[in-house]
């Protein structure tokens, strides 16, 4: 397998808390997240992860996931579990029950970019070992809030020893590498979509310019 899709769902169905600005650009239907698991069944070259710790997750996410014989990887903010409308630790616990992975979204869904020495304590480290208290296993994979990322960040995340992490950087990724592009799952996702992004080969223009945003930001900072 020389390249995977890395899919990233947020929220799934009807909303349970206040969203951020923006946020509901990325909140699906159930029909649509449907849509894309039965796309997905079959295929070895996806990998479905969830961002953000929502009570969806849960309730919507891990039964049509079980109903599939899926797997999902769930990023949470370890500083907002027990929040309304998010996933809560025995929400996590259940997770790892199920047999899905469990992982670090960081503590309060800052911009990793934007904090200080004190604060990327917290959002790495801190948040790693209450998840890690909640799953029973070192939490070794991250997903980057926002995608928002620069070389600072990247060197306080290798320093942490994390094994693989996620951005949102969009199209395919090589299995083995230790930073992950993502293909967020969005509001006006349609019939044709997953056929788009699982199989289809993006214009040339389009690589070019994830390829140069990626670059940058790898540099940058």
């Amino acid at each position: 397998m020389s390249s995977v899709v890395n899919l990233t769902v947020h929220g799934i169905g009807p909303t349970q808390r206040t969203l951020d600005p923006g946020e509901d650009t990325t909140w699906v239907t159930v029909e649509q997240f449907e849509h894309v698991l039965d796309a997905v069944v079959g295929r070895t070259d996806v990998r479905i992860t969830f961002d953000d710790g929502n009570a969806s997750d849960l309730e919507i996410g891990l039964p049509r996931l079980l109903e599939r014989d899926l797997k999902g990887e769930f990023f949470v903010l370890a500083g907002l579990l027990g929040s309304p409308g998010r996933l809560d630790a025995d929400g996590v616990r259940e997770l790892v029950k199920a047999g899905m992975h469990v992982g670090s979204h960081g503590w309060a869904h800052r911009d990793w970019r934007r904090i200080d020495a004190g604060q990327a304590e917290e959002e790495i480290a801190e948040a790693g070992a209450v998840i890690s208290g909640l799953t029973g296993e070192p939490v070794s994979r991250v997903a980057i809030p926002f995608g928002s990322y620069d070389r600072h960040v990247l060197r306080r995340l290798r320093d942490a020893g994390l094994s693989r992490v996620y951005t949102s950087d969009g199209g395919r990724a090589k299995p083995g590498a230790w930073l992950q592009a993502r293909n967020s799952l969005r509001h006006d996702l349609d019939e044709g979509w997953p056929k788009r992004v699982l199989d289809g080969t993006p214009p040339v223009h389009v690589t070019a310019r994830r390829l140069t945003a990626r670059t940058i930001k790898r540099v940058r900072g």
